[in-house]
This record gives C-alpha cells, sequence and structure tokens, in this order.
C-alpha cells in the first residue's frame, strides 16, 4: 500500500466518524480493517489517533483560516481533509506541500471542483502562518 492509498483510508475513517460520532475510534478502524475494501496498516492507525487526539487543537486552528466561513458550514469532505491535513502540516513530518497536494486531490475525488479551491486555499493560509 502506498502513503497515497493509506492516507487515502485514514480520510474515510475520519469521514466516516462524523456519521457515528458514538462508535468508538477503535470499532472504525475494526471495521475497516474487516472490510475487503481497506486495508489499515501502521500509518492509517496512527494517523487516525493522532487525528482525534488533537482534534480540538486541530479543529480551532483550522477554524482560523476560515474566511468568511464557519465550521458547521463547510462540507464533512472539505471538514475530514482538513483536519487530516492540518495534522500532517502542524503535528507529522509530511512537507507541508504533500499534505496540501494530497488533501486538495482527495478532496476532488471525493467533492466538488469548488471545495478543492477552498480547501487549496485554507490550507496554503496555514502552512504560510507556520512558516511564518
Amino acid at each position: 500500500m502506498t502513503r497515497h492509498e493509506a492516507r487515502e483510508v485514514a480520510f474515510i475513517i475520519i469521514f466516516e466518524k462524523s456519521f457515528q460520532p458514538e462508535d468508538s475510534l477503535e470499532a472504525l478502524l475494526e471495521s475497516a480493517a474487516q472490510s475487503e475494501f481497506f486495508e489499515v496498516n501502521t500509518f492509517v492507525k496512527t494517523t487516525v489517533s493522532s487525528v482525534f487526539a488533537r482534534l480540538g487543537d486541530i479543529d480551532k486552528t483550522v477554524e482560523q483560516y476560515l474566511v468568511g466561513w464557519s465550521g458547521e458550514r463547510i462540507s464533512r469532505v472539505a471538514k475530514a481533509v482538513l483536519r487530516l491535513a492540518a495534522y500532517e502540516i502542524l503535528f507529522s513530518d509530511v512537507p507541508d506541500g504533500v499534505a496540501i497536494n494530497e488533501a486538495v486531490e482527495l478532496t476532488k475525488k471525493y467533492s466538488v471542483a469548488d471545495d478543492a479551491k477552498f480547501v487549496n486555499g485554507v490550507l496554503g493560509s496555514l502552512s504560510r502562518a507556520k512558516e511564518a
């Protein structure tokens, strides 16, 4: 499994959690692992667990860059992608450009073009602010 594929599985689990907030993260990971459609490796488990361990900080940080928007107004796809990419930008060793590009590609695949532009703008602002 490539890093891109693992990132996509992590995104799907993060997205799924928005529909099943009462389910434990462990249950969602186990369900995904048992599925014939997903491979859940160490990268996926670590990434998803880390996103939810830091979810409050991630959401608070992302909210700062939602110019004219609130967290409740953005699509679930965009929110899940932003959470994943913001985690990578803020807390991992993934280069910002890679995290942003992967986020835009996931958004294009699972949402509409306008969401991809929005995600790119938010993450670009976050990355520039981190560097400053």
